[in-house]
């Protein structure tokens, strides 16, 4: 099998999960530009492996009855961390994910709200399950993973999950509410120092009257937005910033039934806005290049021009990114510390996963630190260092040593091949696993720990012990922590 090149498998850790057999079966040998037009340019129609679930050949799931991911939140979980170890489309995970932590909303208010069902279905209906046809959060992400950065926003706006996390079903023109008008500001787009709080209550005002309605069909409730023309405040909301291309910062009076307009305005001007392109850019050098350091004007420039040429659409910012001379820059290599899902499914795909249930990874993942749909608040959760906690890295040590010995035997069966000294042992390890050049002490280490316990025969009891231990301890390593 032909060799995934060093620039390769870099790219498929920060765009996809990691370089497991299927990665390097399928780029292998190719390209470096090859290689992005393949992760770009998926099929969306192609990237739907759920009917695989729960199949012979796949990461287990585990089920309490039936598995419903559209009603019930720890099979939801499941599910997207099957599709996160599996899609063929792993941009499309990676950027669902990204938008997941852009537009931070967790199930457990949703739940409190109404109930765990109807918060699941909101957080990740599926529509072509769901009994009403309902698309949850995460799908609208995934449906506009690389598509209209103003689209989405407005989707956003009008999705339901959105509209009980920033109280936006209560935003009446009696009583506005600001929640959803400030981080559409501070969080969403232009940022804390790029408008004041006059604006918040401009904002507020804007979006009055964009609800949640909960209709029946089927002989069920389901939720979806409605815009309830007598509660929107018809009269003018002046910006500090310009909202028209002719420079005008008001957006003048209308009638109620025309008053969803202002909103649609508002967004658009956001989205356009010079300081979106700008903080878009510093988000995706964070998302995809470096934590080590920031975000270079040049970089900044480059990429903020390409979302506004594009009328902000995101695959070509997305392309522009993967293709700078900064993404490519070797140096940039294992510079951005590994979110706990990512570090899991990580090792999932680069270990093996075979007879594994990804259950069994839901409360490791809580105790390092990121639980799917239940970012901590409207921030999302604090990224870099801050995942390295003492608790979180002795969970990522558990993990390691969990998946290790639920592997074992596939390692050993794995590790034949090179059963010949603990030298070529240690060299199918590190080959398995996309980890940065170790230094020579720790690889000479390793060889040491292999040589631990009589003279190495290459038996299967001893591949047995040594292989499944050489994996948990570089999963576990502080090298295996970066990306």
């Amino acid at each position: 099998m032909a060799q995934v090149s060093a620039a390769v498998s870099h790219l498929l850790r920060r765009v996809g999960f990691g370089v497991g057999p299927e990665e390097r079966a399928r780029f292998g040998g190719q390209s470096y530009a090859a290689a992005v037009d393949a992760l770009v340019n998926y099929d969306p129609a192609t990237a739907d492996i759920d009917s695989a679930i729960g199949t012979p050949g796949h990461v287990g799931i585990t089920t309490r009855g039936q598995f419903l991911p559209n009603e019930n939140i720890t099979d939801t979980r499941q599910r997207w961390l099957v599709r996160m170890v599996h899609s063929p489309a792993p941009l499309l995970e990676r950027m669902a994910l990204i938008w997941h932590q852009h537009f931070a909303t967790a199930y457990s208010k949703i739940a409190g709200i109404y109930n765990a069902a109807d918060a699941a279905r909101m957080m990740d209906a599926k529509p072509s399950e769901d009994v009403n046809g309902m698309r949850g959060q995460i799908e609208l992400f995934r449906q506009y993973a690389l598509g209209n950065f103003r689209d989405l926003l407005v989707e956003v706006a009008k999705d339901p999950a959105m509209l009980v996390w920033l109280d936006g079903r209560l935003n009446t023109k009696a009583q506005p509410q600001e929640n959803f008008g400030r981080e559409l500001m501070e969080l969403f787009t232009i940022g804390v120092a790029n408008y004041k709080e006059t604006d918040v209550y401009a904002a507020a005002r804007v979006f009055s009257g964009w609800n949640l309605a909960r209709p029946t069909r089927n002989n069920a409730l389901y939720y979806q937005f409605s815009y309830v023309a007598n509660q929107h405040d018809t009269n003018a909301k002046d910006f500090s910033f310009p909202i028209y291309a002719n420079g005008s910062s008001r957006i003048e009076a209308r009638s109620s039934a025309a008053g969803m307009q202002d909103g649609l305005d508002l967004i658009a001007a956001l989205a356009v806005h010079p300081e979106t392109a700008n903080r878009m850019a510093r988000r995706l050098w964070t998302w995809f290049v470096s934590e080590t350091e920031a975000a270079p004007d040049d970089f900044v420039k480059a990429i903020a021009a390409v979302y506004l040429q594009n009328d902000t659409a995101m695959k070509p910012v997305i392309r522009a990114v993967l293709l700078s001379r900064q993404f490519l820059d070797a140096a940039q290599r294992y510079q951005r510390y590994s979110w706990p899902v990512e570090y899991v499914v990580r090792s999932l795909k680069e270990e093996g996963y075979l007879g594994f249930s990804v259950n069994d990874a839901l409360t490791p993942l809580v105790n390092m630190g990121q639980q799917l749909y239940e970012p901590p608040d409207v921030n999302g959760w604090e990224l870099g260092p801050g995942w390295f906690s003492t608790g979180g890295m002795l969970a990522r040590m558990n993990f390691a040593a969990q998946l290790a010995t639920n592997q074992h035997f596939a390692l050993r069966d794995a590790s034949r091949s090179a059963k010949e000294s603990p030298d070529t042992l240690v060299d199918f390890a590190i080959g398995a696993l996309s980890l940065p050049p170790l230094d020579p002490d720790v690889r000479a280490a390793l060889v040491a720990y292999v040589n631990l316990g009589g003279a190495w025969t290459g038996s299967d009891a001893q591949l047995l012990n040594k292989a499944g231990g050489l994996f948990h301890l570089l999963v576990g390593s502080g090298e295996y922590q970066f990306v």
